[in-house]
């Protein structure tokens, strides 16, 4: 393997040449510059065809040039090319046309033109353009020729040998227009000697050329380390994995060099980390930063090793030794000025304290990162300092995120979103973007419609945008999170087909990292859940349950919600001791590190829940009333209609019929504009029990309004019970679906309405069957 001279390099070298040469028009020259350039600049992400730029074939320049005529009538600048290309007949030829047609490519130097001048050696009056010496092309050829210069004899037959491979496929197009290049193929000296590439001496030299396909010589030492950095830019961008075919493709270039460029120890560190492989990780990462600092006789490099040790020690869940880790690299970084690395290692030193609170008490005690909102400020502050734009943006959603948590003023989180988007405007800043999007939806799910008309839909248009638009170039793991998040809204409108066929859509690929995989299980784990509990099936809630509680998620968020819907499932059951002794769990669970006043307001409905259904209604009214209080002053007003609706119930128990029944009504247009069927639904049971209750209280007065006042408490029932079974049925509630059939059949039967009561009665018994009840 040669450290930077390849067949694909010498065939740019000729191309280069003809344009020199003066017969590239001027409607061409833009076109053939970027095919140049494009092979000699680092690869960049963003660039979808780099796989052509990389080591493209002799097909795509012919792609590039046979489109496009030449100066010379009659003649492409493919055909003019392959003249080029097919003088170079020999080993000789090569070497004459790296020492004599390469260095007459550049201008002189002014140390040349002096020479020139004092030894009387007159200018070569010459119509072929000069490169400048300092120019992108200028620069290549200069290399490519100090390059070749540097050549043992061996590698040079090597580069001669990978060359005639290499534009063997153009032969026979070249052969039709020159009858002069018969048997020519190879090399013009077995011509001369009267043989043909079967000969006994051809098979010595080339071997069989014809059909051998090893790509000996085809990539240089700069390719392979060119590949190995951009795909360490895809894992570190996108936190994947190397595909398969690209591992292959890595291992057969690195097995035919003796000498593995050092950056290829990070790569496997990074893909051994995404594969959960704990042991291979730790190696590689050691090698890579033992031999980057014996390479260059420093330890720069020092605060930056330690940093992704503590980094890949906290998610193999090595939390003493991550932290000691990153409290060295903190004292490294600040002894040698090293802003950049101080403010990553506080960054990660706040995210991780908001997962692992616990493991983050000594650290705290110890005053290095002060209160949340001191090492935000820090971070803001040291960030624009240093220009890490990317960090800033990030540091600005943590801020809304903690500010959304605690309930605070909403202008001030909106403000935080702008100022995070003017940065990713203004500074191209577009990692961040997949966790913005997912900030600013729930943000819209959380203020409900009051300050926002259709919010809920703005938050599903969010993740309908990334989904469509930004997905691509962005982390996996925001995209099966915001996945999530669109499948949640599918699933809260009954939508569960489309919920599922969404996330089982989701690219294996993306899904190669241990962690991501992990993730997307659980999530999908939770819509199925969801699902069944809605279902009613005992045995399959508490086989996906066992499941979930298995796997070791470390979103906190989302082990609450798993905590919700144990809850829910239990409280179905009547099992009441049992969920409130699980509210008091969760409760228990959040500090303040973790505390989202979301989860507050729905432990306190919960909790208001079981004791009104458990006889305790004056205890349940005031955790109800507090939970309204919270949702209001913090204006979470998504969670406002669901404490209220907590409320009624509590009322319900209490036989406030008239109060529930306009409490409910009075917040009806919001819930509806929610589209979250499950608290329609259950608004629609509540006005039904408050309606048939004032239906009640008027049963025992004779008169005609009397009468007629009931009748019409109990036609409203009536359509709400329709109302609300509806919008069970569409969540697949089935016991919703019973309760609601009940409560028919029953106003059928007060009303002497003998026969539509027993249809009632049967459709409830036949949905009873359904769950085996």
């Amino acid at each position: 393997m040669t450290r930077y001279l390849t067949p694909w390099r010498v065939s740019l070298l000729c191309l280069v040449t003809l344009y020199t040469e003066g017969v590239v028009p001027n409607s061409s020259a833009i076109d053939v510059l970027s095919f140049i350039t494009a092979g000699l600049f680092p690869l960049d992400a963003a660039d979808k065809q780099w796989e052509e730029h990389y080591l493209p074939t002799i097909s795509e320049l012919e792609k590039c040039l046979s489109r496009h005529e030449s100066s010379v009538p009659g003649r492409t600048l493919w055909d003019l090319f392959l003249k080029n290309l097919w003088s170079i007949d020999s080993l000789d030829a090569l070497e004459s046309f790296f020492g004599v047609v390469i260095p007459s490519l550049l201008a002189k130097s002014r140390d040349e033109l002096i020479h020139d001048r004092d030894n009387g050696i007159a200018p070569v009056a010459d119509d072929r353009m000069r490169l400048s010496r300092s120019s992108p092309l200028g620069a290549f050829v200069r290399r490519a020729y100090l390059e070749y210069t540097r050549l043992q004899f061996h590698d040079a037959v090597k580069l001669w040998t990978g060359f005639v491979k290499y534009r063997l496929p153009t032969y026979s197009y070249w052969s039709r227009r020159h009858r002069e290049a018969e048997e020519v193929a190879v090399d013009v000296n077995l011509r001369a000697l009267g043989l043909d590439s079967t000969s006994h001496l051809s098979q010595v030299v080339y071997g069989n050329i014809e059909d051998d396909e090893d790509g000996e010589g085809a990539v240089s030492v700069r390719d392979a380390e060119r590949l190995i950095e951009f795909q360490v830019g895809e894992l570190q961008r996108m936190g994947s994995r190397v595909p398969d075919g690209m591992r292959a493709q890595l291992k057969r270039i690195m097995t035919s060099e003796s000498s593995v460029p050092v950056m290829m120890y990070y790569l496997e560190y990074l893909d051994a980390w995404r594969a959960g492989d704990y042991t291979s990780a730790f190696d590689n990462l050691h090698r890579y930063f033992d031999y980057t600092m014996h390479a260059n006789f420093d330890r720069s490099a020092y605060q930056f090793a330690l940093l992704n040790l503590a980094i890949m020690q906290a998610d193999f869940e090595c939390f003493s030794e991550a932290i000691s880790a990153v409290q060295e690299a903190v004292a490294i970084a600040r002894e040698s000025h090293d802003m950049n690395c101080l403010n990553f290692c506080m960054s990660w030193l706040y995210h991780f304290g908001k997962s692992f609170p616990e493991q983050m008490r000594e650290v705290q005690n110890s005053g290095m990162l002060g209160n949340e909102k001191e090492g935000l400020a820090f971070l803001k502050a040291k960030s624009k300092e240093t220009d890490m734009w990317s960090l800033m943006s990030t540091t600005l959603l943590s801020e809304a995120k903690l500010e959304m948590q605690q309930g605070e003023s909403l202008a001030s989180i909106v403000e935080c979103f702008v100022r995070a988007s003017h940065i990713n405007v203004t500074k191209g800043v577009a990692t961040p973007l997949g966790a913005y999007m997912l900030l600013q939806g729930s943000m819209y799910a959380r203020i409900g419609m009051h300050y926002l008309t259709g919010a809920t839909h703005l938050s599903w248009l969010n993740t309908e945008i990334f989904r469509e638009c930004y997905s691509e170039g962005q982390p996996h793991d925001d995209f099966v999170k915001i996945t999530f998040r669109n499948c949640q809204i599918l699933t809260q409108k009954g939508n569960y087909k489309e919920a599922f066929t969404r996330m089982n859509k989701i690219d294996p690929e993306k899904l190669r990292a241990f962690s991501y995989n992990n993730t997307w299980t659980f999530l999908s784990g939770l819509l199925q859940l969801r699902r069944q509990i809605c279902r009613d099936d005992k045995v399959a809630v508490e086989h996906i349950l066992s499941q979930l509680q298995a796997v070791q998620l470390r979103d906190f968020d989302m082990r609450l919600l798993l905590a919700f819907y144990s809850i829910e499932f239990t409280m179905r059951q009547g099992d009441y001791g049992r969920a409130l002794r699980m509210v008091e769990q969760a409760a228990h669970s959040m500090q303040p590190e973790n505390f989202d006043v979301h989860s507050q307001i729905k432990l306190l409905c919960l909790k208001a829940q079981i004791l009104g259904k458990s006889g305790q209604p004056q205890r349940g009214f005031s955790l109800a009333m507090r939970a309204a209080h919270i949702a209001h002053r913090s204006k979470v007003l998504a969670d406002l209609w669901e404490a209220i609706c907590t409320l009624a119930t509590v009322l319900l128990s209490l036989r406030e019929f008239e109060a529930t029944g306009e409490l409910v009504e009075s917040i009806m247009p919001q819930i509806l504009e929610l589209e979250n069927y499950g608290l329609v639904a259950q608004a629609y049971s509540l006005l039904v029990d408050a309606n048939m209750g004032m239906a009640g209280e008027l049963w025992s007065l004779q008169g005609r309004e009397s009468t007629s006042a009931r009748k019409e408490y109990i036609n409203r029932a009536l359509g709400y019970i329709d109302s609300a079974y509806d919008h069970f049925e569409e969540i697949e509630d089935i016991k919703g679906q019973t309760e609601m059939m009940a409560k028919k059949a029953t106003v059928m039967h007060l009303t002497g309405d003998p026969v539509l009561a027993n249809d009632y009665a049967a459709k409830y018994l036949d949905l009873r069957r359904r769950t085996g009840t």
